[in-house]
């Protein structure tokens, strides 16, 4: 086959995609939509106080990039002023930057599951997650069902192995807004399995300290557990953390690859995150009753009661999906119109962002309402 075949067989598929309404594209959108659509949970993206003292930290630096890895010299106080600062937030013995959450997955299911291990993920985890698990022997991941911690403690009797048994699961899941449940934590405790708790979506949303799942659940971190979260969500940066056992860090700075071969987060993404991080602990309430007022609405106008930030508010038709998204984009908003592979049924994916006004969160509950 020529390469001019194989170009025409991306042209083929990319049509393919086009009639099935599942095309995506890159769009700027006008910066004067009000933003019911990203994972900018608490409106961070547009604080200035918090970008100007991120930038005055950096700025007092000599070096204002990382240069190198974290294992070179790429390693700085702003690095490890916001792991200190994580660490003890969130009540665990070690923390580690990484450059994104996709790494920060990708560092954890690719270096800690050794051989002979087991890994348990939840079926609707994360890409980045799923992905990693390829990097795996096939025998050696199983899939569990959705938030079901029976199915995974049947599949966890049911495995004969002599390796340690890794499960994977997420705070709050992505693309509907479900929250693990408090028994996938005692079966880790239960059978001494390491476990691994996406925190990307939850961090900053959730709990009596808006911590997370852990904060959620009153649950003191122990050996066994890791939390992992992003900072481009609520926290309005970029790149990520993970936190668990001093062991399992120095572990993962000596053998995830993620972590090894790539340059070290960005100075001032860190430091705009640790900002955020002093943020959300200094405003606790104020930001929790916020946040309580949005969840109200969504169960007053579209009937669902959200635990989180995060609506999935069901269509099931991907041409309708976008016309609703297009409906709501000519009344001055956006909303996520969300389609396979993303999602197994077509959804309408709203964000009650605490920056948006309560009226115009009630405005677009009334627009794609059908």
């Amino acid at each position: 086959m020529t390469k001019f075949m194989e170009i025409l067989l991306y042209e083929k598929e990319l049509k393919a995609i086009k009639k099935s309404n599942l095309y995506r594209q890159r769009t700027i959108f006008d910066e004067n939509l009000i933003d019911l659509a990203s994972n900018d949970y608490l409106g961070f993206s547009s604080n200035e106080l918090l970008f100007k003292n991120a930038y005055e930290n950096v700025l007092k630096q000599k070096y204002k990039s990382p240069k190198a890895s974290i294992l070179v010299n790429g390693y700085s106080t702003i690095h490890k002023n916001f792991e200190d600062d994580l660490k003890k937030a969130n009540h665990f013995e070690d923390a580690l930057v990484v450059g994104s959450g996709f790494l920060a997955n990708l560092s954890l299911i690719e270096a800690l599951v050794r051989k002979g291990d087991t890994l348990f993920i939840d079926e609707e985890y994360h890409a980045s997650g799923i992905l990693a698990t390829k990097l795996l022997k096939k025998e050696q991941v199983i899939l569990f069902s959705h938030n079901d911690y029976r199915d995974l403690e049947n599949k966890i009797k049911n495995r004969s192995s002599k390796g340690r048994f890794v499960i994977a699961i997420e705070g709050v899941y992505s693309m509907n807004g479900n929250i693990a449940p408090k028994e996938i934590f005692d079966i880790a405790t239960k059978y001494d399995a390491l476990l691994i708790v996406d925190e990307a979506h939850s961090s900053g949303v959730i709990g009596d300290n808006l911590l997370g799942i852990f904060d959620y659940y009153k649950i003191k971190p122990k050996k066994n557990h890791i939390k992992m979260g992003t900072l481009g969500k609520a926290y309005g940066s970029y790149g990520a953390y993970i936190l668990a056992s001093k062991e399992v860090i120095e572990f993962l700075i000596n053998r995830a690859k993620a972590v090894i071969y790539t340059t070290a987060p960005s100075l001032f993404d860190m430091a705009l995150a640790n900002e955020s991080l002093k943020y959300i602990l200094s405003n606790t309430n104020e930001l929790k009753t916020k946040i309580k007022i949005r969840q109200e609405i969504i169960k007053e106008y579209l009937n669902i009661d959200v635990k989180s930030l995060i609506v999935a508010y069901e269509i099931g038709d991907n041409k309708k999906v976008l016309e609703i998204q297009k409906k709501v984009l000519e009344k001055g908003y956006i909303v996520g119109a969300i389609r396979q592979p993303t999602v197994k049924s077509a959804i309408i994916r709203l964000i009650p962002k605490i920056d948006v006004s309560t009226n115009d969160l009630q405005n677009v509950c009334n627009i794609i309402r059908i």
